[in-house]
């Protein structure tokens, strides 16, 4: 019943939204005086709070037309590569002839859409030839498909991965990197060809015992049953994936704001100040984060239910009890693959340390081959998206990648370094 009372809450409100669209609309009118007046500002931002707070949000686009390659504007265009049923890996084409790193850049099923990193793409897009994982919400995928759990997703990394042959680099942004680390894994205990040259974890829960936050305490705290009876619902029969069961992405978002309601609620009064002093730059960037981040998607009950378990819980990863398709998931067996931890000073999601134990997993692995990065002064949306992401993290992110790239050990070998002299002699 849960989803058809957050349908017939959002059904209720329409009266109220649609009287708040009209007020905005009267008192932003230029050719209505009361619009110049304070009182006027006033109503049309109390009208707007009211119309974006009752509004549902729908997938977002990326909006990446161009990118800018050695002072010039380069054509973007999403291709969709490899298409399953939940999820279609995307590439990020740009009209020029560069042969860039090929990067795959795993976003998080956690809630939101895969546009969150539509910052982080942006930066990497001058220096790498980037796909993403676009994930599907779950309410719109038919049970014909069949189901999804922690066991597909590494499926599909690893599917993603071979797709995308050798030489490739890979990008886990917070929930995958569990599950890219097992993929990773399990290709090189399987001496997989396509094992990625590189892997960057960012914010992940590798070891969430390693340093607890309000996240693995709740999880810790309750039993999975607890989950299953609280925040598992059925979708009903009028969406695609009608009778599905999901964790639905409305009651992920309740949980998100609720971790920080008082920067929330004062972002709003913010919205409502800018919008009195007609400031618009400041009001435009509230927009263009909170539409973003209150679009969200559902999950398959399953999928949820088996990393809330075997994450936070059993911390199986970290244990060394992981089990896909009947096999123990050996970090150990990692030696080809270069490996970056990217955690932020203040992240209160995945705190620092929880990452950072994919080293200590990774035993086999040189020390050459290996690199932390802790970001001081950001939170968990910090390390992949806005300032610091662009001038500090992104420019460690690529020279780590170009430092374990194979075409650039090749131009950089003993040999390769002859050859290009004696041809310009």
């Amino acid at each position: 019943m849960l989803y058809q009372l957050y349908d017939l809450q959002h059904a209720a409100l329409l009266p109220l939204r649609l009287m708040a669209e009209a007020t905005q609309q009267t008192f932003q009118n230029p050719f209505f005086p009361g619009a110049y007046t304070k009182v006027g500002r006033a109503m049309a931002a109390g009208a707007e709070l009211i119309e974006r707070t009752t509004r549902r949000w729908g997938k977002p686009d990326f909006g990446l037309p161009t990118t800018r390659i050695q002072g010039r504007d380069v054509a973007v265009t999403e291709q969709a590569v490899l298409t399953k049923p939940f999820c279609t890996l995307v590439n990020f084409e740009r009209a020029c002839d560069r042969d860039d790193p090929k990067l795959l850049l795993v976003a998080p099923l956690s809630g939101h859409y895969a546009t969150l990193l539509r910052g982080t793409v942006q930066a990497l897009l001058p220096h790498h030839d980037v796909y993403i994982t676009d994930w599907a919400d779950a309410k719109l995928v038919p049970l014909a498909r069949g189901s999804f759990n922690m066991e597909d997703y590494i499926a599909y990394v690893m599917q993603f991965l071979q797709f995308l042959g050798p030489n490739t680099h890979v990008m886990a942004v917070c929930q995958p990197a569990v599950p890219v680390l097992a993929a990773v894994a399990l290709m090189a205990q399987a001496d997989d060809p396509c094992q990625p040259r590189t892997m960057t974890l960012m914010g992940g829960p590798i070891d969430t015992g390693a340093a607890p936050t309000v996240v693995t305490e709740l999880a810790e705290t309750r039993d999975i049953d607890w989950f299953e009876r609280n925040v598992i619902t059925t979708v009903p029969a009028y969406y695609p994936g009608g009778l599905r069961q999901v964790y639905p992405g409305f009651v992920q978002l309740t949980g998100f704001m609720s971790m920080n309601l008082d920067r929330h609620v004062g972002e709003h009064v913010k919205l409502f100040q800018h919008l009195v002093r007609g400031d618009g730059e400041s009001a435009d960037a509230h927009r263009k984060f909170y539409d973003e981040y209150l679009s969200v998607l559902d999950l398959t009950a399953e999928f949820y239910l088996q990393t809330v378990a075997e994450v936070f819980q059993k911390r199986s990863l970290a244990r060394g009890t992981l089990i896909w398709n009947g096999a123990t998931v050996d970090t150990g067996a990692i030696e080809r693959t270069a490996l970056l931890t990217v955690e932020g000073e203040l992240d209160d999601i995945s705190a620092p340390g929880q990452t950072i134990a994919a080293h200590t997993l990774c035993r086999n692995l040189p020390e050459a081959m290996r690199h932390n990065h802790l970001q001081k002064g950001v939170g968990h949306y910090g390390i992949f998206n806005g300032r610091r992401w662009r001038e500090e993290i992104e420019p460690k992110v690529r020279a780590f990648i170009l430092a374990h790239d194979d075409r650039s050990k090749a131009q950089s070998s003993p040999s390769v370094r002859r050859g290009a002299k004696a041809r310009m002699s």
